[in-house]
């Protein structure tokens, strides 16, 4: 079973950091492991399937993309990838990773568009849009999210098919300027009292925790850091125009 995930590994991987490559490999040994867990969709007649071991290879991969997009992997944002899939994991099995992938690199591109048609096939679309708020905290880890960060993201949230207003709203809670309360609601400034009080109900409801209770405590948390940006934007909003 390990040489098939070796050989996946080598297929997949290009310039992988290596922090990275360690907690895929540890990832997808864990995972195969255990393959009766599965993130399950219901898109059309037919119930589709996809298992840990491969929603984590496919999540590490555009995190490594995100990582090298400005052309500099920095450290900071490693560390942050390796506390998450520690908190997900556990420390002993993700640092127990880092051990054995010197010997399986074999360098092959990456593929955010056929990475991204595969989950946006195979998982909820409040999961994708969790993949998007992660990658932006891994680009914000070392304080600033750089321009071609943004871009990078942007791209793979077009190919994951977020709407723009969504990825705008995701993107306003790492920048904060005069509009970024209006924008994580996905309203206009000129908005009124009640549409402001509509668009924090209807945000809330998209961004509330409880709809990722199928995906690990890690990505859950995450999801509770969007429903917290959209309550500070709300009391914002409440205290500048006072109601």
């Amino acid at each position: 079973m390990f040489r098939l995930v070796f050989a996946v590994i080598g297929f997949m991987l290009y310039r992988f950091p290596g922090a990275i490559m360690g907690f895929l490999l540890g990832s997808l040994i864990d995972n195969f492991a255990s393959r009766n867990k599965t993130f399950q969709t219901s898109f059309g007649p037919n119930r589709q399937e996809v298992s840990h071991a491969d929603f984590e290879l496919n999540l590490l991969s555009l995190a490594s993309l995100v990582i090298k997009a400005d052309g500099n992997v920095n450290q900071t944002e490693l560390d942050y990838v390796r506390q998450y899939f520690v908190q997900a994991y556990g420390r002993e099995r993700a640092n127990a990773t880092f051990k054995v992938f010197n010997e399986v690199i074999k360098k092959r591109e990456i593929s955010a568009q056929n990475i991204c048609n595969l989950l946006r096939q195979r998982t909820r679309y409040e999961s994708r849009l969790q993949i998007i708020h992660f990658l932006f905290s891994i680009a914000n880890a070392d304080g600033s999210v750089s321009t071609p960060e943004v871009n990078e993201i942007n791209k793979i949230s077009n190919f994951l098919g977020i709407y723009a207003r969504d990825f705008e709203s995701i993107k306003a809670m790492f920048f904060k300027n005069p509009d970024s309360a209006y924008k994580i609601l996905e309203i206009e400034r000129s908005a009124t009292v009640s549409e402001i009080k509509s668009a924090y109900r209807t945000m809330a409801k998209k961004y509330h925790p409880d709809k990722l209770q199928h995906m690990d405590e890690a990505y859950q948390k995450g999801a509770e850091e969007k429903f917290r940006k959209v309550q500070e934007a709300y009391e914002q909003l409440q205290k500048e125009r006072g109601f």
